[in-house]
């Protein structure tokens, strides 16, 4: 990407084993994040473009000398950050803090939108597949990479419960997985906040009980009507504007949580103040997905969960440009990218 809007196709060195812990792999399988929209509408001008991408499926075809984990032809999981599985934080689930570690994109040539990524810290990261690059339920598998874990996140953060009341702030992928989990944690009422047809439509089949299309105040206003006006135990916000997260606390209950995964657009957080005189909690930031693979995986295996309907569009490399102004337009949930 070398500006907003500017996304080009470019032949680049192939990626090789650098340090003693890497791994090469072919990728088989990536996808466009929501987050890759905001450098779309907002990057300047860079003369040397940025590599993008940061979700992968792929074969692993050459391993550092001191990988001990993985071999030559596994099919792995690439979640979005790299993560040596070994420090504090990684023994804690948190690997996204990793001492260690980091995140893809914009990491020499490791970026997934490729033919091609070289992983860092490969026994760490990659998480190998008991199935074929081909099988049916690659697309829900592909969700582990990002979405699905950034989903069951939020609704972790937010302290998602059986019994108890959830509310999705956005309709995105992120927004959908984030039902899936709010689902699958038990919540009896699941909000959801979206006005787009498709993405409701989904968001039902995955469990959502109620739709308000409304944004800002006449949201809030709404969400406390179908709760009796108490407002939703726990908040999941996938989206990262200021208002998104303002919503976010003021339809929270006494007492509740929001848990925020949209990567935040503002420096500085609104509505403390009502978060404060009401005790919400609020948490959340970049899903550690490593650490919510294991959870998940039998869930999609067994066919419990179906999170790769978020995909309704598939490209090859050179459809990857169309396939950004795709989502940005909102004609496309989520792009799948097939190199």
């Amino acid at each position: 990407m070398y500006e907003a809007g500017d996304v080009r196709i470019e032949d680049v060195p192939d990626p090789s084993i650098v340090e003693p812990t890497d791994a090469v792999i072919r990728v088989t399988r990536a996808s466009i994040c929501g987050s890759d929209l905001w450098p779309y509408g907002s990057l300047e001008p860079t003369e040397t473009g940025r590599p993008m991408g940061h979700e992968a499926i792929g074969r692993v075809e050459d391993v550092g000398a001191d990988v001990r984990n993985l071999k030559i032809g596994d099919l792995v999981v690439m979640p979005f950050a790299f993560s040596d599985g070994t420090c504090a934080f990684c023994h804690e689930g948190l690997h996204t803090a990793c001492v260690h570690g980091g995140f893809f994109d914009g990491y020499g040539t490791s970026a997934a939108q490729a033919e091609a990524v070289r992983v860092p810290l490969a026994d760490g990261t990659l998480f190998p597949l008991p199935v074929g690059e081909d099988h049916a339920l690659m697309p829900s598998l592909l969700t582990l990479t990002d979405v699905m874990g950034t989903g069951q996140h939020a609704a972790v953060v937010a302290g998602v419960a059986p019994g108890k009341v959830a509310a999705v702030v956005g309709d995105g992928a992120v927004g959908l997985c984030g039902v899936i989990a709010a689902k699958r944690l038990g919540a009896e009422q699941i909000i959801i906040l979206g006005r787009h047809e498709d993405r409701i439509a989904l968001a039902r089949e995955f469990g959502a009980t109620d739709v308000v299309p409304e944004r800002g105040e006449e949201a809030i206003e709404r969400v406390n009507e179908l709760t009796g006006g108490f407002g939703a135990h726990s908040v999941l916000e996938c989206v990262g504007h200021g208002q998104s997260l303002e919503t976010a606390i003021g339809m929270a209950r006494p007492g509740g949580a929001v848990g925020r995964v949209g990567v935040p657009q503002e420096e500085t957080m609104p509505a403390s103040l009502p978060a404060f005189f009401s005790n919400v909690r609020i948490g959340g930031g970049p899903a550690p997905a490593r650490a919510y693979i294991e959870e998940l995986l039998p869930d999609i295996l067994e066919g419990k969960i179906e999170p790769g309907k978020v995909f309704d569009r598939t490209v090859d490399l050179e459809g990857v440009p169309d396939g950004y102004r795709a989502m940005a337009d909102r004609e496309s949930i989520k792009v799948m990218v097939r190199p």
